[in-house]
């Protein structure tokens, strides 16, 4: 089946999600049972790095949240989630909010495309939608986003930023999805400083603090004054290695992810800026999709800078420069206006090298 991709870019201009699916012709009611007002019932299931990840899994809750409580729902009842302590946790509990009749289910992060994929098939009653993979199912919604946007504009940052022409890159997993946000941001940091070095590791794991001090004491060590994390509750260890320098007296900073992340630099001031991604976003409006029967089954939902579903943390003028911002600010313009293109993977990224001067 080819999935049809629905581009949310007059989320931009004031528009509700609800609204630019219907004027694409969303389908309504494809292939799922939806409920209307306070019968509506939502819920998630989390991935391993957990509900308070200060990152991806905490977000998307505050998005339920809010929706719950904008529509007079119970937690627990009309809005609830269910933590995964280990992957194998993803299948029954996914499993056991649809025997528990929730009408629409989310599982937050690629880690859980096959267990959604399965369980959709089980209960084709229910409506599931997973966020950061697509899974080929008539009851099962797919929400993206241009992870490389956003990426490219802390890039930006960084690259004007830093002192010694060497930043860093810590991802979670390997992955195509977390390649994202490393080939955006090299873009980024190359485009206006192609002196730069880039340093790039992975952990292999979305929820070791441990791997991420580690990893994060490394580059410190060998000169980067600047580190992107795009590694969840990983990166809580990046922060610490930073924080731990700075109170030496190092100057050094963290480009946090998913939300902003100043707070988790205070009280030493270290986050500098962070990749926004609006996942709280994605999850209140296709919830209100749904609850109104229009859940987009069996779609892509892409969310991009167009429409604000990535881009910096409002918190970024704290420590950046208006110089830096106003930069930022061009390259926003460039990408959303199609003058450049920010690569998503290895490939791309190697295209776009030939293009920098």
């Amino acid at each position: 089946m080819n999935k049809k991709k629905t581009i949310l870019s007059a989320l931009a201009a004031g528009l509700t999600l609800s609204t630019v699916l219907a004027a694409c012709g969303g389908d309504d009611n494809e292939g799922a049972s939806n409920g209307e007002g306070s019968d509506f019932k939502v819920a998630m299931v989390t991935d391993t790095g957990g509900v308070d990840d200060k990152s991806f899994n905490q977000s998307a809750w505050e998005g339920l949240t809010k929706f719950g409580e904008d529509n007079n729902l119970t937690e627990n009842e009309g809005f609830k989630y269910l933590q995964s302590s280990k992957q194998a946790d993803y299948q029954p509990n996914l499993q056991q909010l649809a025997r528990d009749n929730f009408n629409l289910i989310y599982g937050i992060g690629f880690l859980m495309g096959e267990d959604i994929q399965k369980v959709a098939e089980q209960f084709p009653d229910n409506n599931f939608a997973i966020v950061d993979m697509v899974v080929d199912a008539p009851n099962v919604a797919s929400i993206t986003f241009k992870e490389q946007e956003g990426s490219f504009l802390v890039g930006v940052v960084a690259g004007l930023t830093t002192k010694t022409d060497k930043v860093g890159f810590v991802g979670g997993v390997e992955s195509d999805l977390i390649k994202k946000f490393e080939n955006g941001y090299k873009a980024g940091v190359m485009a206006v400083n192609p002196d730069a070095t880039i340093d790039v590791k992975y952990a292999e794991d979305f929820n070791s603090a441990e791997k991420g001090t580690a990893i994060a004491s490394g580059m410190y060590g060998a000169g980067s004054d600047i580190v992107y994390h795009a590694a969840g509750g990983t990166g809580v260890g990046v922060f610490t290695e930073a924080k731990n320098r700075k109170k030496n007296g190092e100057d050094v900073w963290v480009i946090g992810v998913d939300r902003d992340q100043y707070e988790e630099g205070l009280p030493e001031n270290v986050t500098l800026t962070s990749m926004v991604k609006r996942v709280d976003t994605a999850t209140y409006e296709v919830s209100k999709l749904a609850m109104e029967d229009k859940f987009p089954a069996g779609e892509i939902v892409e969310f991009s800078l167009k429409d604000d579903g990535v881009g910096i943390a409002e918190t970024s003028d704290e420590n950046v420069s208006a110089d830096v911002l106003a930069k930022v600010e061009e390259y926003r313009t460039k990408l959303i206006d199609g003058d450049i293109t920010a690569p998503a993977t290895d490939a791309e990224f190697e295209e776009f090298m030939k293009t920098v001067k």
